[in-house]
């Protein structure tokens, strides 16, 4: 198996234990100030990384991390505002599978050509990455339109934010990174205030944000080096079996039930995973 798909195997656990945490704080606090908590610590350890490991990032590489930074953002808003409207059996899986599907897109448009088991791996995914995310017993059945919109576009927020981060030169350092945290906790407070929701955080936060936003920024840095050792398709596939990872924790510390549907879609990207590594 390639040191490219273990790192992006990395940052789905990174991704998914940030999401588990960044849950569990939500159910206590504003979950506005949980991602604002995360993107500014995700920011500090970014910055403090940049400045004490310095690369050589040209302007380009901000512009990226800014496009970064914006899809982020909107992805996470977006995906709180739909599973606030009641529907996460639908806009988390549109979510999970749009996010993996663009940057597949923009890889074969940027010239990849994965190996054939590799292809039958990231398609078998989809489905896959589709029944982990379903949560049919918390539904809501109002809002279907609404909540297919706001999966769709947070799809494409996560999508856009794989995308930009593999444009970012291999030598640019951490600094780029530190910008993508900034421009998400801007775009959140801006956001949250415009819609008149609770974002200043309390001290109760700090906790449940940091460790979600380094966690974030852990799994961040991990897809970018992840990319630069195998195509952008198969980290981006790989990166966004992240649910799987917030279910099998949610089962393993909050003894939630893991889903018939759940544990066939952990199977079917168990077998995918492999595809891919062999491919």
């Amino acid at each position: 198996m390639s040191i490219g798909i273990l790192l992006a195997l990395g940052s789905a656990v990174a991704y998914g234990a940030s999401d588990f945490i960044g849950g569990v704080g939500s159910r206590r606090y504003s979950s506005w100030q949980v991602v604002l908590v995360g993107q500014s610590a995700g920011a500090l350890v970014m910055l403090a990384g940049g400045l004490t490991l310095p690369g050589n990032p040209v302007a380009l590489d901000f512009v990226w991390a800014v496009v970064a930074g914006v899809g982020s953002a909107t992805g996470s808003i977006f995906l709180y505002r739909g599973l606030a409207r009641g529907r996460m059996g639908l806009v988390a899986p549109v979510s999970a599978v749009g996010a993996a599907t663009l940057p597949v897109l923009a890889g074969v448009a940027f010239g990849e050509r994965p190996g054939w088991l590799a292809w039958i791996g990231m398609l078998a995914a989809l489905p896959g990455i589709w029944l982990v995310s379903r949560r049919t017993d918390t539904d809501r059945p109002t809002n279907v339109r609404g909540g297919l919109i706001d999966g769709i576009v947070a799809g494409v927020g996560f999508g856009v934010l794989f995308i930009a981060l593999a444009q970012i030169s291999e030598h640019a350092g951490l600094l780029p990174l530190a910008a993508n945290q900034l421009i998400g906790a801007l775009l959140t407070v801006l956001t949250a205030a415009g819609l008149g929701q609770v974002w200043r955080p309390t001290s109760g936060v700090l906790g449940w944000g940091t460790a979600a936003g380094v966690l974030g920024a852990a799994g961040t840095l991990a897809f970018m080096i992840a990319t630069e050792a195998t195509t952008l398709g198969i980290a981006a596939v790989l990166a966004s079996l992240y649910p799987a990872v917030t279910v099998l924790l949610a089962a393993g510390v909050l003894r939630e039930r893991v889903a018939v549907a759940q544990g066939a879609g952990i199977g079917i990207c168990t077998l995918a995973v492999a595809a891919m590594a062999l491919g």
